[in-house]
C-alpha cells in the first residue's frame, strides 16, 4: 500500500500558541484574543486553547500595514 498524502497542507503549517502570536504582533493576548473571537485572525480551537497559523498572522500583518500606510 502506497504512503498516504496529506492532500490538506496541513502538515506544513506551523500554529503558533495565542501567547506566541502577542509576542510577534506585540500586543496583549488578551488583544489576540478579540482577534480571533471577532475572525478578523483565524485559528483553530483544541479543546480551550487556540492555535493560529502563522501565515495568518503574517498575512493580518501585512495588510494592516498596506491600510494604515
Amino acid at each position: 500500500m502506497p504512503p498516504s498524502r496529506d492532500d490538506t497542507g496541513l502538515g506544513e503549517v506551523r500554529f503558533l500558541t495565542v501567547a506566541e502570536v502577542a509576542a510577534v504582533m506585540r500586543v496583549s493576548r488578551m488583544t489576540v484574543y478579540r482577534l480571533v473571537h471577532n475572525a478578523e485572525l483565524p485559528a483553530v480551537q483544541i479543546g480551550r486553547s487556540f492555535r493560529v497559523p502563522q501565515q495568518a498572522v503574517h498575512d493580518y500583518l501585512a495588510k494592516a500595514f498596506v491600510e494604515a500606510g
